[in-house]
């Protein structure tokens, strides 16, 4: 316990941040008068107490003086109705906390002992006529249940001496043993052994969901028998992280039906690759595919680039801010983790959730108990976690989206990626190659173990429900991560001190040594030996804990001296616990006993195998019976506000896209500020090349028809490259499959038939997969307001990445009309496919005809395009996508704040020509005097429509169509999200 306690408040002479948190609470329906905000260190030390004048150094240290003021031990004074205090729950990581405790220990040249700590907190000073109840349901909007405790004071409970002192430390009982397993029970028991957990022996409660099936659980207990002993605790915890859905992939990997027996991946995404790389030959970009933490292509002669794209569902589901963050800095890792170390340079993000203004109410409990967090509690704190993770890593967020769909209320899904950049060799060692030799010690570096992040791979493997367990959530440290990424990739790998890396990601050491030991051909650990965050954690926990901030290295012996040394100067924690050996076994060791022996054979590959069925899915949608209205102004204008359409610049100015210099074409472009849907990024100084980067997505179209949906995703993931001046052959793909209801033939059908779409359209277009995951069992099961039981499940969601060279980024195109006069063409053909559109959508209908696409034609018709854009021949190019051409030109038109005077074909139903989502499509302006050259090069693929000019967009079709000012167009466009 902590024996000196002293609590810092600090607060703004005159906060800047006050005027959005204030506006923020109010369009949450609180209307409060005003708002004060004060930011609260408490510093709990145990055999060392600080005086009076070291404090108020302490509080200078924490404080701005030209700004801020500070109390000691004190009550700051306000003017306020309500006190809210919310801080971390014990054993959350807080970032504030800790940055804190090193500024006290570096200022004062002290060194807090373990158990000691600075604890940050926020205190609201709320003022305002509102009702108990209505303060309660305010503390519940500021904070987060299962990360944050909150305490709500009146004004006369404040009175003089303020907000009690509050030390949210962890108070564990002693390490437990190594226990041991009984699997000789029936088989209704091994069912609830594998959903529910592990029985505690002293406290009777399970641990948490293991999410292991009755075949593998039969799998483990033969394995188990034959070595004529019961399994521990350790091993089946161990086992089920390494077989999870979320490390193993076991739907992808399946045999399905009778014509994938090698399964999804080996038959659609891997063999795609494969002959694409086999038919380009020396042209072949790829440097490594799915075989390391990220895939990687060449950037030139020197360099190459690496890209991944993971997803964080389920934790961020249960706490928004901490799961983006996990997932944005752990994808950070995955670069780090590429070879021997790749930098990080570029981040990608991407949210899927419900509608922020819908009133949504659901519930993992009966009664309303264990509410729900709101689409809009999600959308803010996914937005701030990527944000947090990327601006303090000093790492640029140029690329992302949000699309909004109900049925992500129950469970988000949350895209985070990194690019990173590194030399093909350093003193001649190929540096995207690494193996662990027997002999190498087994290092951690980075961050402590603590009992967040526990059941992290199992949770992520299962439905969300009732019993999800709240130590899967984490909160990432990015701080302690650069530190360690910057000696790492800028000082260790290149003086040769590791010979292997990778990130202790899903199941922590569990995973992460024992999957480099399949280098070395075998491991043996010490738990003893493991640093962790508080006394008291059992040897299971320590073992599969995903707490963050870690990486496992390699370390031949006699480099352990020098690289040791180097880790203490640069003040990063780092542990020999193990060695890596050569006997075929992982072993592992606490507390003086053998904790686990288990083969590597049977724990990489003792998973059973089985076979997937599929069963077929048809539908017929009702289809618009309305005739095409006459004029189509406000069809136009509310397209342009439909929130899949709209600007999402509010999380855009949050992110800094322009750290490390690199940046060509941001995220949002032209005067008018448009989303971007492709950004470019230098990120070798002194080349004129760059990185591309796009993505796309059409979860609407997946329940129509999966095929196309997929071939939508790859063709549109493409289009946004090439529409910058990348050529497709420059181009790879990663793909992130997000299912739901994943045991359900149905589901398991359209599955297929997207990663047959994959397969197909990616040999079509000579663009290889370097890189993917797959998160299965993205379903929410609960109660609603009226106690319920409902079931949730998203749509079945690809997201198709890509990433791309462009030779020169002087050349490179953006999306906005740049001179009055200068000819807009629409690039392909459209036709009357408006089958799970936006402008269906609109209309309250889903349609039944997807997108079509002949690829081949297609490639053909980009590749003119790339070579007008070499030859400078195109002043800006937008690829058509949701929405359609109606909105693509208005975007291009807002872009450049320049109007336009537009004749559409009348072949058509006007309507439908503008707002059908047909494929392989750009809206191009081009100069005058480049007229002749550009035609010649397009051909019969480029159709003039009009031209650039005035102040207003003018579509004419028959008659006149629609006439809208640009800056009215600009205003619908940004209004949505006007007020976040």
């Amino acid at each position: 316990m902590a024996s000196f306690v002293h609590r810092i408040e600090v607060h703004y002479k005159k906060d800047p941040r006050l005027k959005i948190r204030k506006d923020r609470i109010r369009s949450l329906g609180f209307l409060i008068d005003e708002l004060q905000l004060t930011d609260v260190y408490t510093i709990a030390t145990g055999s060392r107490d600080f005086t009076r004048d070291e404090l108020l150094e302490i509080g200078a240290r924490l404080s701005n003086p030209v700004v801020q003021e500070f109390v000691v031990d004190e009550a700051t004074t306000a003017f306020f109705d309500y006190a809210i205090e919310v801080g971390f729950l014990p054993g959350v990581t807080d970032n504030v906390g800790t940055t804190a405790r090193q500024t006290i220990e570096d200022y004062l040249r002290v060194k807090f002992s373990l158990g000691d700590a600075v604890y940050s907190s926020q205190l609201y000073f709320v003022r305002g006529h509102l009702p108990p109840e209505t303060i309660t349901r305010l503390g519940d909007n500021l904070a987060n249940p299962l990360v944050n405790r909150v305490i709500i004071k009146t004004r006369q409970e404040y009175g003089d001496r303020g907000m009690d002192r509050v030390v949210p430390r962890v108070q564990l009982h002693e390490m437990r043993n190594v226990g041991l397993v009984d699997l000789e029970i029936p088989d209704e028991d091994l069912v609830r052994l594998g959903k529910e957990g592990i029985v505690d022996p002293e406290t009777g409660v399970r641990r948490g969901p293991l999410a292991l099936d009755l075949a593998q659980l039969h799998a483990i207990r033969k394995y188990f028998n034959e070595l004529e002993r019961w399994p521990t605790d350790v091993e089946i915890e161990s086992l089920a992280q390494t077989w999870s859905e979320h490390c193993k992939h076991t739907i992808f990997a399946s045999a399905m039906d009778d014509d994938v027996p090698k399964g999804l991946y080996k038959t659609f995404i891997q063999a795609a690759t494969n002959e694409i790389r086999k038919e380009k030959g020396d042209r072949d970009i790829c440097v490594t595919v799915f075989t390391d933490n990220s895939g990687a292509i060449v950037f030139d002669d020197e360099f190459l680039v690496t890209d991944k794209v993971e997803t964080h569902n389920s934790p961020s589901a249960l706490d928004p801010f901490g799961g983006a963050l996990t997932g944005i800095v752990g994808v950070n890792r995955d670069t780090i983790g590429f070879g021997l170390g790749a930098k990080p340079c570029l981040n990608v993000y991407g949210f899927c959730v419900g509608d922020p203004a819908a009133d949504i109410k659901l519930f993992r409990g009966k009664n309303r108990k264990n509410p729900v967090l709101s689409p809009r509690q999600i959308l803010d704190g996914v937005v701030r976690g990527v944000g947090v993770g990327g601006n303090c890593s000093g790492i640029p967020t140029p690329q992302g989206f949000c699309y909004f769909d109900n049925r992500y209320a129950g469970k988000p899904l949350v895209f985070a990626g990194t690019v990173g950049v590194m030399p093909k060799e350093a003193n001649g060692v190929k540096l995207y190659e690494k193996k662990a030799e027997p002999g190498d010690l087994v290092v951690m570096v980075g961050g402590r173990v603590g009992k967040d992040g526990i059941h992290g791979a199992t949770f992520s493997s299962e439905a969300l429900d009732p019993a999800s367990p709240v130590t899967a959530v984490q909160i990432g440290d990015p701080i302690t991560q650069k530190k360690f990424s910057d000696v790492l990739v800028k000082e260790a790998r290149d003086l040769g001190l590791y010979r292997s890396i990778t990130d202790n990601g899903a199941g922590g050491l569990s995973c992460s040594v024992a999957e480099m030991a399949k280098e070395s051909n075998g491991c043996r650990v010490d738990l003893d030996k493991v640093p962790l965050k508080y006394p008291g954690m059992a040897p299971w926990e320590i073992w599969i804990s995903e707490s963050q901030e870690r990486m496992t290295l390699a370390v031949p012996p006699e480099k352990i001296g020098e690289f040791m040394d180097l880790m203490k100067r640069r003040e990063v924690e780092a542990t020999v616990i193990g060695e890596f050996t050569g006997t075929g076994r992982c072993i592992v060791e606490c507390q003086g006993i053998v904790a686990m022996d288990i083969e590597l054979a049977f724990l990489h590959d003792g998973l059973p195998k089985k076979v997937l069925r599929t069963m077929p899915v048809k539908v017929n949608n009702p289809e618009p019976a309305l005739p095409c209205p006459a004029r189509l102004d406000d069809i136009v204008s509310a397209m342009l506000g439909r929130k899949n359409i709209c600007s999402t610049e509010f999380v855009t100015i949050q992110y800094d896209h322009t750290v490390q210099g690199g940046h060509v074409l941001g995220p949002v472009q032209g005067k008018g500020r448009v989303q971007a849907p492709a950004t470019l990024t230098k990120v070798v100084p002194g080349s004129k090349k760059g990185v591309g980067l796009s993505q796309a997505l059409f979860p609407s179209y997946t329940e129509i028809d999966p095929y196309g949906m997929a071939a939508a995703c790859i063709d549109t993931a493409i289009r946004g490259l090439v529409a910058l001046g990348i050529s497709p052959d420059e181009i790879a793909l990663l793909d992130n499959f997000c299912w739901c209801s994943s045991d359900e033939p149905e589901r398991l059908w359209q599955l297929k038939e997207a990663a047959k779409g994959c397969y197909d359209y990616a040999k079509s277009f000579g663009t290889p997969f370097i890189s993917g995951k797959d998160s299965m069992f993205n379903d929410f099961s609960g109660y609603d307001a009226e106690n319920n039981r409902v079931k949730i499940s998203v749509p079945p969601t690809l997201l198709i990445s890509s990433i791309g060279i462009h030779v020169d980024v002087l050349k490179a195109v953006s999306i906005d009309a740049k001179i009055a006069g200068d000819l807009v063409y629409v690039i392909g053909e459209t036709g009357e496919e408006l089958g799970g559109s936006e402008y269906f959508a609109h209309l309250g209908y889903t349609g039944n005809m997807v997108p079509k696409l002949d690829a081949a034609a297609a490639k053909a018709r980009y590749l003119r395009l790339y070579d007008a854009i070499f030859h400078e021949q195109v002043a800006s190019a937008f690829p058509v996508s949701h929405g359609g051409l109606g909105v693509a030109l208005a975007k291009v038109a807002i872009a450049g704040r320049l109007g336009m005077d537009i004749t559409v074909p009348s072949a058509m139903r006007p309507d439908y020509f503008l707002f059908s989502e047909s494929l392989g499509r750009f809206v191009v302006t081009v100069a005058p005097d480049h007229k002749r050259e550009f035609e010649r090069i397009m051909g019969a693929d480029a159709l003039l429509l009009g031209k650039v000019g005035g102040n207003r967009l003018q579509i004419t079709g028959r008659t006149l169509l629609a006439e809208l000012e640009i800056s009215k167009l600009e205003a619908a466009y940004k209004a949505p999200f006007g007020g976040f």
